[in-house]
């Protein structure tokens, strides 16, 4: 960074932006604390905000140019924590985390971020990928990890990597064609992804085309989108935090999974309309934060990088948001910041901390060429 240079005004803009959200996830879990009368995830989750605000603050002052060499090892070290979660018993009918006695660890959440640098890696001054046989490296890099990560079961996580790939490789100049190429290879592999589906991934899918909202509660895999629905009109326009809670039933206010995967709901219930939309306007704030940091980086790593992390924390929040109100599948995806839970967290803010690091160094690597492609 040149001596004199203004501070960028996405460096101020993002720390604001995370530290909303993050407010407004201890606010949601604290809810759902409130409603089942266990208060003790929300003061978990402000534990865990000190581990991700120190893992915020290496990412941020390590250059993001020496990560380059450690991309594709970080990537091989997240494959093979991928494939030693099926060496550890089972929670909750999945194994997705490895015990290290303080805390589990999901690997999944740092495979994605390993992901985006491999990635990036690779792509960052090749040409290759701009015909169909060079997209072949990409696609396979890709689906390793969607395959070991959807067979734990975790159905959101690894159908979260394809969206990333496609923003990476239009950030890298890749044609449009060979982009409708990608989807259509990605249409095409979904035959083989239901297949090695587990019976209850496959039932939330199906439970997706099967909701309804009138008549008795559903139950089943549809109870739990039922529930979220009901949450959220519960909320009103205002929120139980100005309106009151309109039932007394506890039951209507029975949310499985609230403070993690449905914590979108409990801030609706809570905060109402300002509370739901205030969340999807700081989601777009920060993606148009972040696509300003890319589109202002000259380093191609650094672009790309910073890309992938739009997308994937951008696609991850909208899937989540999409899955509370029945326009998506139920797969088990966190809200980004919001939702407890320490491996997201820690990974989301790590990944945050990085692209601060490329809007603080938005120069390119001398040592290469420019990031530049003919649109052809």
């Amino acid at each position: 960074m040149h001596h004199g240079r203004s501070i960028p005004w996405t460096l101020v803009a993002v720390p604001i932006i995370t530290l909303l959200l993050l407010l407004l996830g201890i606010s949601g879990i604290g809810r759902g604390d409130e409603l089942a009368s266990a208060g003790v995830y929300a003061p978990r989750q402000v534990m865990w905000l000190f581990f991700a605000a120190a893992a915020m603050v290496v990412s941020l002052v390590v250059p993001f140019r020496q990560l380059k060499e450690w991309a594709y090892p970080a990537l091989i070290c997240s494959i093979v924590m991928l494939i030693a979660v099926y060496f550890f018993p089972p929670r909750n009918g999945a194994r997705r985390w490895i015990p290290l006695g303080f805390m589990y660890l999901q690997p999944s959440e740092l495979a994605k971020v390993a992901y985006i640098l491999a990635i990036s890696r690779y792509l960052m001054f090749r040409e290759n990928h701009r015909t169909v046989a060079g997209l072949v490296v990409p696609f396979l890099m890709t689906c390793v990890p969607v395959i070991l990560i959807l067979r734990e079961p975790d159905l959101g996580t690894s159908l979260l990597l394809f969206p990333v790939l496609f923003a990476v490789l239009f950030a890298a100049g890749a044609r449009f064609r060979h982009l409708a190429t990608t989807i259509i290879a990605g249409v095409l592999i979904l035959p083989m992804l239901w297949s090695v589906m587990s019976v209850e991934q496959k039932s939330r899918v199906t439970a997706l085309f099967r909701q309804r909202d009138s008549g008795s509660p559903q139950t089943g895999d549809g109870y739990h989108l039922w529930q979220s629905k009901q949450m959220l009109a519960l909320g009103g326009k205002w929120g139980s935090s100005v309106d009151g809670m309109p039932l007394d039933d506890p039951a209507a206010y029975r949310l499985p999974a609230g403070r993690t995967d449905f914590v979108y709901c409990l801030i609706g219930e809570k905060w109402g309309l300002p509370g739901t939309l205030g969340v999807l306007a700081l989601f777009a704030a920060f993606c148009l934060c972040g696509l300003h940091i890319a589109a202002k980086t000259r380093d191609p790593f650094g672009r790309l990088v910073a890309t992938g992390i739009v997308a994937m924390i951008g696609t991850q929040a909208l899937f989540n948001m999409a899955m509370t109100v029945g326009l998506a599948p139920i797969t088990g995806l966190t809200l980004p910041l919001l939702s407890y839970g320490g491996s997201s967290l820690v990974t989301t803010c790590l990944s945050i901390g990085l692209l601060a690091n490329i809007a603080l160094r938005p120069g390119y690597d001398l040592a290469g060429q420019p990031f530049q492609f003919d649109g052809k």
